[in-house]
């Protein structure tokens, strides 16, 4: 497929709660203000009690299915290191995966009927991916919120992203901006705390 016409597939996964659905709706917000066709689908499962979710968004000159085909994800951001690992073979040949080390074990785990894995990073890793792990919860927490998970993991990405970082950035405060002002300039912060971890993780791998 030609640079004109190709498109960006980027999957989104995690535990419910964690700010999965919203990651991608700005993604897409940000696509779609730069003139790309955006498609986006969402799979829950019991999001409300902490399961597992999953969001594909695709964009490009034309898309026209919602869904990424197997094995050709280039970007997979998984809010939790095991459900990353779960949806790890999705990845194409020359993506990445970005990754919040912050454990959050789902209901399957909790309730015995699977084991959580020792290391999925390692895991990954080893699979050949190319993945930047970070704890984004930590950088959260020590910008003083720890609900700025989701604006760490979308700073993360945004090097990577077929268009500018500040478009993504701008999107990300402007909402905040309009619903919650004070909390705009701390969103600017974590989102540029999320592009220093994927850069530090790169130098460090």
């Amino acid at each position: 497929m030609s640079d004109e016409n190709r498109i960006t597939n980027i999957q989104v996964v995690g535990i419910g709660g964690q700010g999965v659905m919203t990651a991608s709706e700005v993604l897409s917000q940000a696509a779609r203000s730069l003139g790309f066709d955006v498609k986006k689908t969402e799979v829950a499962g019991m999001a409300q009690r902490g399961g597992v979710v999953s969001s594909h968004v695709r964009f490009g000159k034309r898309v026209f299915s919602p869904a990424i085909p197997q094995g050709e994800t280039d970007i997979l951001v998984a809010f939790e290191p095991a459900e990353g690992m779960r949806w790890l073979t999705e990845v194409n040949e020359g993506g990445v995966a970005m990754v919040n080390t912050l454990r959050q074990k789902p209901p399957v785990v909790n309730i015995g009927l699977f084991d959580y894995p020792d290391d999925p990073v390692k895991y990954m890793r080893d699979e050949g991916v190319k993945v930047y792990d970070f704890d984004a919860g930590a950088i959260a927490q020590g910008l003083g919120n720890p609900k700025m998970v989701n604006t760490v993991m979308l700073g993360a990405i945004a090097d990577h992203l077929p268009f500018a970082s500040d478009t993504l950035k701008s999107i990300i405060v402007e909402r905040f901006r309009v619903k919650k002002p004070e909390l705009a300039d701390l969103n600017d912060r974590a989102f540029e705390a999320g592009r220093q971890a994927a850069s530090d993780s790169e130098q460090a791998a």
